[in-house]
């Protein structure tokens, strides 16, 4: 039988956090599925909505990496890259490289003090190139700030009453008292920024920045309440001062309010995360004469109905008639639910008892060996 003649199984797995990149789950899922025999021909497509492994999704197809020295969430100094696609015309930000969780150890964690600079110097490298366009995803941030730290390394003054600058962080938001927004770049009136993201929860309120992922970023009930008083004058001001009120819109809270905050002083716009990198990277063309998608992130959950990359394969994969199966590291969902949103299956790599941290230690090999036994079941149903 020719390659022509075999079928095909397109694997696009997004990354399974602090242990597999996407590109690293996609491998050992299709190096599971070639040991089992099954005869097919795989294709490798990795994937991302947003959060961890954005920008090497971006990149699958090509383009070009930049590394510079930014500081990460607590200021310190780090490398970090960002992308160049589409001839130099198009920068793709990950600001979690920059500023996000897993840049920090949990003792670490602290939102009153955890800042976006660092993706703003992305973001100001970006400009300096002539990028016509920024995609910018939110997922994995530390921060609470608002995006007032990014906003600082592009040129923004943020003072207190007294004309001093305020501290970075959500703890500092309390003192603003002016915004000078007269050294940002006036470039930036030409540049499209798209806001990748799979959230649309509000800027402030119950299912605001701080109240919902507030915890997440090590924040207790006391700080959250603060964080939550903090963003709410924070874009009160911006209201009065600037004339956009961002406080209610639709996704504002992504990323700690990063995205209401870029929102208020840039040309930006918010799309679907993983329909961006699976129109960038002709996921549709992809999926012609294709027999099976296998899709996989490190767990599905509630929020993986909320538009996370593996229900935006599945969802595309339903349209061409081609079936889904997800390969995780957790499953935290009713089946059912998962069922009908139209990933037909879903398996956990965990094979036996284990800690989180001995799962996550051999995550690789554990994918391998789902998909192996993936591939035998496959077999059983020629």
């Amino acid at each position: 039988m020719n390659e022509r003649e075999r079928e095909r199984i397109l694997v696009a797995a997004g990354a399974f956090k602090q242990s597999l990149t996407a590109a690293e789950a996609c491998a050992a899922i299709a190096r599971g599925l070639d040991e089992s025999g099954l005869g097919a021909v795989i294709e490798q497509l990795p994937i991302a909505d947003g959060g961890n492994g954005t920008l090497d999704a971006f990149l699958a197809t090509g383009g070009e990496r930049i590394s510079l020295p930014v500081t990460d969430p607590l200021m310190r100094p780090i490398e970090a890259e960002y992308g160049l696609i589409e001839q130099g015309r198009t920068a793709v930000i990950e600001m979690a490289l920059a500023s996000g969780m897993e840049l920090l150890a949990p003792a670490e964690l602290n939102p009153l003090v955890a800042s976006t600079y660092g993706a703003g110097q992305l973001m100001a490298d970006a400009l300096s190139r002539g990028v016509e366009r920024i995609i910018i995803g939110l997922g994995g941030s530390a921060t609470v700030d608002g995006g007032m730290g990014c906003l600082s390394a592009l040129g923004l003054k943020l003072l207190d009453a007294d004309g001093n600058a305020i501290a970075y962080g959500g703890g500092g938001l309390s003192e603003l008292a002016t915004i000078d927004d007269s050294g940002l770049d006036k470039l930036w009136r030409d540049v499209e920024i798209v806001i990748a993201s799979d959230v649309e929860n509000p800027t402030l309120g119950e299912r605001g920045a701080a109240r919902v992922f507030g915890p997440q970023k090590g924040a207790d009930q006391a700080m959250v309440e603060l964080l939550e008083r903090n963003l709410r004058h924070c874009f009160t001001i911006v209201h009065e001062q600037r004339g956009a009120d961002v406080r209610a819109v639709q996704g504002g809270g992504a990323a700690g309010a990063f995205a209401a905050g870029l929102m208020a002083f840039l040309n930006c716009r918010l799309e679907s995360g993983i329909d961006l990198a699976l129109a960038h990277n002709r996921f549709r063309e992809k999926l012609e004469d294709c027999a099976l998608a296998v899709t996989g992130e490190g767990q599905i959950d509630a929020q993986t109905l909320d538009g996370k990359g593996p229900l935006g394969v599945a969802q595309l994969a339903a349209e061409y008639g081609v079936p889904t199966i997800a390969i995780v590291g957790g499953l935290n969902i009713d089946d059912r639910l998962l069922h009908e949103a139209g990933v037909q299956a879903a398996f956990s790599i965990v094979d036996k008892p284990m800690s989180l941290e001995a799962a996550l230690a051999d995550a690789k090999e554990l994918t391998r060996r789902a998909a192996l036994r993936l591939g035998y079941a496959l077999q059983l149903m020629r």
